[in-house]
């Protein structure tokens, strides 16, 4: 069993970057792993807004992210790293990292959140 802690949250200005830090405990990502990062804003779904496949390292955003965030993985650290620049008041969430391993359908681990809050 893999256990998720998420870091780097704060309150910042617009414009401001952050970066996100998800490290792994107990067991370490393997190539079967896709990490993907969520964010959820109170009353309102939860949604995808970045992932990599550990093995080949492929990399998908969410739209509303692409060329302003970037995520990235150390595999010595056993981290996944959410980079956030040019941050903007909507991108105001709690923030998740969560593992699916890859054929299993479905992100079974997710670690407990990281406040970010983007002031105008």
């Amino acid at each position: 069993q893999v256990r998720l802690v998420e870091s780097g949250g704060g309150l910042v200005q617009a414009g401001a970057s952050l970066r996100l830090s998800c490290v792994a405990s107990g067991r370490p990502f393997s190539m079967y792993t896709m990490v993907g990062w969520f964010r959820q804003v109170p009353g309102k779904e939860r949604e995808v807004v970045a992932r990599i496949n550990w093995s080949g390292g492929d990399l998908w955003y969410a739209d509303y992210v692409e060329g302003r965030f970037a995520i990235s993985g150390d595999n010595s650290k056993n981290t996944v790293y959410l980079q956030m620049i040019s941050l903007k008041p909507e991108d105001t969430a709690v923030y998740y990292c969560a593992e699916q391993i890859v054929g299993t359908g479905g992100y079974a681990y997710w670690g407990q959140g990281t406040q970010v809050t983007v002031s105008s």
